[in-house]
């Protein structure tokens, strides 16, 4: 069976994540991170695309990046791949795949989100309890977004100036903004996408009513735990919203 053909963003905007297979590490020492990064860069300056954020972790990496001609994400990411694949599989007398199955790819079609993506694909190291504060992981862009340095593989003034034009206050309102944990969850799963009707399905057995349209006639405290329950299932922000008719707005408060 062929797999399903990506969905282009309209934006050109993207969080990629990829991962070892069976989650075995992508790097093995200082060196392996370091040409990751020269890669992209490399790669970056070939298609001209923006750089907002990467978190390199030992068996995935979190990228979120702005395409310069739509479908120019498909030649990135195989250009960046396979470059690293083969020079880690020469390095350490390996063959065979690194990446579990493909890369995974979502746009990011929504100004409001830009932000908390940058800022949660930062805070994996924390949440992974392998630094105690965000400056002392050395392999994501954080520290790019703390220094006037304009030579930097990031492009950080796309989100700085988000908080301010004057860049002291930026990257001030930056830091802050990065020491608030929410729970926002931009991770993209490995599972096999289930159909619509799959979902509601799931849905209706776990809201325990009648139809997805009744969860916005619950009082609001009913109405809220619902919604909460189906987060915690696992269920996206996206097909809450597509599927019950509830804003994006009052999911995320919840």
């Amino acid at each position: 069976m062929s797999r399903p053909a990506r969905i282009l963003s309209r934006t050109g905007m993207y969080h990629i994540i990829f991962r070892g297979i069976n989650r075995q590490n992508l790097f093995e020492d200082e060196r392996d991170f370091r040409k990751l990064l020269e890669i992209i860069e490399r790669v970056k300056k070939e298609f001209e695309f923006d750089l907002y954020a990467y978190c390199l972790m030992s068996n995935h990496v979190h990228l979120f990046l702005k395409e310069k001609n739509k479908g120019d994400i498909k030649s990135i990411m195989h250009k960046i791949l396979s470059i690293y694949v083969s020079w880690f599989n020469y390095k350490y007398q390996r063959s065979g795949s690194l990446i579990g199955n493909r890369y995974k790819s979502e746009p990011i079609e929504n100004e409001k989100y830009y932000l908390s993506l940058i800022r949660y694909i930062h805070q994996n190291p924390l949440k992974a309890n392998m630094v105690k504060l965000l400056f002392d992981y050395l392999w994501s862009s954080y520290n790019y977004y703390l220094t006037e340095n304009k030579n930097c593989i990031v492009d950080t003034d796309f989100a700085l100036e988000m908080f301010s034009k004057n860049k002291k206050n930026a990257i001030k309102a930056f830091k802050d903004f990065h020491n608030i944990f929410d729970d926002e969850n931009f991770e993209l799963s490995d599972k096999k996408r289930l159909t619509d009707e799959q979902l509601k399905r799931k849905m209706l057995e776990i809201a325990k009513i009648e139809k997805l349209s009744d969860i916005a006639l619950q009082d609001k405290q009913n109405r809220n735990a619902i919604l909460r329950n189906l987060r915690n299932k696992g269920f996206s922000i996206r097909d809450i919203e597509r599927l019950t008719g509830i804003s994006r707005g009052v999911i995320c408060r919840v």
